[in-house]
């Protein structure tokens, strides 16, 4: 019997993971435009709004001049993690490329 990586799909499968596959790409794309724009509106309306405040006799270190941009932030670090997921940081495999990393580091010293 020969051996088989994948089992037989027919070319209608083939088109629906196609299909399936374009759908999922296109909403992560609309996910990460989305979050831009969000990053976007935040600088533009935080920026303008600390100036307002500031121009207007208000003191620029204060609790108050920046506690719009601080409770965004907030909201804006969870659509950053919800869109780059927590994975963003360390990645998949990160810790397992770290210990290769120091493995082979530790192979060179000792060479």
């Amino acid at each position: 019997m020969e051996n088989q990586i994948e089992p037989y799909k027919s070319d209608q499968q083939r088109a629906f993971e196609r299909e399936e596959a374009y759908l999922r790409a296109q909403k992560k794309v609309k996910n990460l435009i989305g979050f831009y724009w969000h990053l976007a509106s935040y600088v533009i309306i935080n920026i303008f709004i600390i100036c307002l405040i500031v121009f207007n006799g208000g003191r620029f270190w204060s609790f108050g001049t920046f506690a719009t941009a601080i409770f965004w932030g907030i909201g804006l670090l969870f659509h950053f993690l919800g869109v780059f997921g927590p994975d963003f940081m360390f990645g998949k495999n990160w810790e397992e490329r770290k210990i290769r990393e120091y493995m082979d580091k530790d192979q060179k010293h000792w060479e």
